[in-house]
This record gives C-alpha cells, sequence and structure tokens, in this order.
C-alpha cells in the first residue's frame, strides 16, 4: 500500500449508531466524530475543529461499525465468469461489509489446507488501495476486507465423506459448513462428535431433499396459481427437527443457515428456550420478499429455500427483530446473466446482495419505524461476528478502524455499470434504491 499523507476529517452532528457502546455515548446518538487515517480519535457531542482538519456536515449521514457478512458464494476459484475474488471484495466494501465469508462450494471446493492456501493466495494478490466508495469524500486508508473462509465439512462438499477437519482448522478456516443440505444423519452426529473440541463455529441447512423434489416456489395457493411447483414447509421444518435433535445430543454449538418458514421460527425459539446450543440466519431477501411477488415469473426471485409465504416473511421479520433469529446473511450468490435469463422453474437459484442489503433494509425496516436503526445494525453486524466466534465491530476510539459512513437519502440507480459486482443478477437492476455506503475504512 501506498504511504498517505496524514489527514483529519471531522463529520459534524452525525448520527452514531454503536450496539456495543460502552458508556462513551448512548447506542445511537447525534454527535461530532474526528477520524484521522481511518481511525477514530474522538466521538462526542461537540468537537472544535483542529486546524488541520477537513469539517463535512454529517446531518443525515450514519456512522456505525462494519457489517459482516456470515455466509456467501464466490465464483473464483473455478467460477471466475461469475464473480472473482476483486469484484467480491469491492461489492462487499461498497455495500458496508468489513468481513466477508466464503462459503466453501468453489473448484476445487475449500476441502483441504491447499485449496485455503489457494484462495488466499488470490486475495494477497489483489492490488492495494480501491477507489472511493464516493469521490467527494476524502479517503485515505483503505483496510482490506477481512476474508473468513468456510472449510467444507465433507469432501467436495458433497455430503458423503468427512474432510480432513482438524488440518483445516489448522489451516485457518472460521468454521465448518456444505452450505448444502447434509441428510445423513449419521454422519451429521458423527460430525458434531468430532467437532466439539474443536470449538469452531459449524453451520448447517435444513432441507430434505426428497421432500424439496423439483418444488420452486412456497407451496400453497400462490404457487398452484402461479403453476409453479411447491416445495412443502415440511421440506424444512422435518430436516430442522432432526438436526435440533442431533445438537441436543451431542451438546455441539451449530448455526442454522437459510430459516425461511414460520414453523422453523417456533421450533427454534423452543429448542433455544430448552437450552439447546444453536444460533439461526435468515436471507435478507427472506424479509423483504415472498411468493406473491413472484407473479411476473423473474428468475432472480428464484431462492433455494424458495421465498416464503406471506405470513412466513412476516414472522421471519419478527423473529430477526427479537433474536430469535439472531442474524440476516446475505447469502451473495453471483450467477451469469446467461444462467439466469432463462424460464423461472428452470433458472439455478440465487441473487447478488452485497451492496443492496443495507439500503434496502433500512427502508422497509428503520425509514418505516418497524425497526430501531441499532436493530438492523445488531443483526447485520453484531450478531453475525458472534456466530462466526468473533469479537464484533465496535465504535472503538483510537483502535483499528472499522466502521462505515452511510447515507440513507442518497439516491442511485441500480446498473450493471454502477455495480462492483460483476455479475447482476438482482430484481433490483434498473431501478432505483435509497441509500448507499459513502466510507468503509
Amino acid at each position: 500500500m501506498q504511504p498517505v499523507t496524514q489527514l483529519l476529517q471531522l463529520f459534524q452532528q452525525v448520527r452514531v449508531i454503536n450496539p456495543l457502546a460502552q458508556g462513551v455515548l448512548p447506542d445511537d446518538s447525534v454527535a461530532d466524530v474526528l477520524i484521522e487515517n481511518g481511525v477514530l480519535r474522538a466521538i462526542a457531542p461537540q468537537i472544535p475543529p483542529p486546524p488541520a482538519a477537513t469539517v463535512h456536515n454529517g446531518k443525515g449521514l450514519i456512522l456505525g461499525p462494519g457489517l459482516v457478512d456470515l455466509y456467501s458464494q464466490s465464483g473464483e476459484p473455478g467460477f471466475e465468469s461469475r464473480e472473482t475474488l476483486r469484484s467480491l471484495t469491492q461489492s462487499a466494501r461498497a455495500g458496508g461489509f468489513t468481513r466477508l465469508s466464503l462459503l466453501p462450494k468453489t473448484r476445487p471446493a475449500l476441502d483441504h489446507p491447499a485449496a485455503l492456501r489457494l484462495v488466499r493466495a488470490a486475495e494477497q494478490r489483489l492490488s492495494s488501495p480501491e477507489q472511493d466508495l464516493d469521490p467527494s469524500v476524502q479517503q485515505p486508508i483503505q483496510q482490506p476486507v477481512r476474508l473468513n473462509l468456510w472449510g467444507a465439512l465433507t469432501l467436495g462438499a458433497k455430503g458423503q465423506q468427512m474432510s480432513e477437519l482438524w488440518e483445516l482448522a489448522e489451516a485457518g478456516a472460521v468454521g465448518f459448513a456444505d452450505g448444502l443440505p447434509l441428510e445423513n444423519l449419521a454422519l451429521v452426529r458423527r460430525l458434531l462428535e468430532y467437532l466439539r473440541p474443536l470449538g469452531r463455529p459449524v453451520a448447517l441447512w435444513a432441507c430434505d431433499r426428497t421432500l424439496r423434489g423439483d418444488g420452486v416456489a412456497r407451496e400453497g395457493s400462490i404457487s398452484l396459481h402461479l403453476g409453479l411447483p411447491g416445495v412443502p414447509d415440511l421440506a424444512e421444518t422435518a430436516a430442522l427437527a432432526a438436526l435440533i435433535e442431533c445438537v441436543r445430543e451431542t451438546q455441539t454449538p451449530v448455526h442454522l443457515m437459510r430459516i425461511s418458514t414460520a414453523r422453523s421460527v417456533e421450533l427454534i425459539r423452543r429448542a433455544k428456550a430448552e437450552g439447546v446450543p444453536i444460533t439461526a440466519s435468515v436471507s435478507w431477501l427472506h424479509l423483504l420478499f415472498d411468493c406473491g411477488d413472484l407473479a411476473g415469473y423473474d428468475p432472480n426471485l428464484r431462492l433455494d429455500p424458495p421465498l416464503g409465504n406471506p405470513a412466513d416473511r412476516r414472522l421471519l421479520g419478527e423473529a430477526v427483530r427479537r433474536g430469535v433469529v439472531d442474524a440476516i446473511a446475505i447469502d451473495h450468490t453471483p450467477l451469469t446473466y446467461e444462467e439466469k435469463t432463462v424460464a423461472f422453474a428452470t433458472a439455478p437459484p440465487g441473487a447478488i446482495g452485497l451492496e443492496l442489503a443495507l439500503p434496502l433494509l433500512w427502508q422497509r425496516f428503520v425509514a418505516s419505524g418497524q425497526w430501531s436503526a441499532v436493530e438492523l445494525w445488531q443483526r447485520l453486524s453484531t450478531a453475525p461476528a458472534q456466530c462466526l466466534g468473533q469479537q464484533p465491530p465496535a465504535l472503538h476510539l483510537d483502535a483499528t478502524a472499522e466502521f462505515v459512513l452511510f447515507d440513507p437519502q442518497l439516491r442511485w440507480m441500480v446498473t450493471a455499470e454502477r455495480l462492483r459486482s460483476i455479475a447482476s443478477n438482482t430484481s433490483y437492476l434498473g431501478k432505483e434504491i435509497c441509500g448507499k455506503v459513502l466510507l468503509n475504512y
């Protein structure tokens, strides 16, 4: 990284969101913020401008800890036409994420220390400073996005044979997940028993693929009306109940990925109340859409698990707000134009989201008054880090920078040219949205 000159920036009367506030200020307050080369030097109700400081009017802006991605997909290695590590990390930075967690379904799969080293080597080749997110605001320090790698639970992430888990842990895997359903419960039990002494996160996706069949939409009156093959709630809840019982017996903490039904929320609530060591997350898109939005057959809303019914969406949002579902996951899944430009039922599932999640969730839940700003930040930053077994980002003075500056009122058009991701498989393409990250330290 090229050396930079010392730069002082004073943001006056910015709204500071800090879920882990330790008495300096409340967790949601308006204050002046002094930043020196990307390090927080002072937060106070008012700060006299230092002589060398560039002063910005921060009214209407949000300063908060960096966001934490719990799990997403990378194209590189093996599928660089979908996404490269460079475009992926740029996309994460543009969306306010300071930590990015990659699932192991790459080519080769992250099931061996050599595969992890391959990704780390590619990470090291990324250039140093990137262009400013907002050229109107000087940003001399660009901290790299922290890359977390999930090691594959099974060889090839195929759900058949256990990976060399201890070796993956020694190679730096943040935890273990296949990112695909594991339906062999004997293997699940053996994995959990084996992994308990390691103390690393384990993420499992509850889905019975036999019950799911060829379904592409949540089973119900809407899927029948649209003529789309349905996926019953039972495909998730039966698998989830079995996983919860495995966790109850082994007492190995597990993170439950991609929760999508109201009944699953109730199963998780009861299990937590009984002391079963689980956490859970939901995809951000399952909080914004339901199967009633499939009338246009947009292949970018073809997801796995499929979008729930309207009651699922409402109850998932309430479960996230109350913390029954701990975290919001982005599950960024880049796909090429050719892959997605097909009929809804034949499109591969998945959508991008790193650059879009914060502004769209803010508008839906915070701007509408349904959630507080602190609640949203807890679910996008604090809780995902805790699910990964990491110390969450927080606004600590004189510490390594890990914070973002967000303008919830800035409008911009989502186009392939404006997105930092190579992929543009999102239903928001060609639409104007409100909210954009200005700085990401």
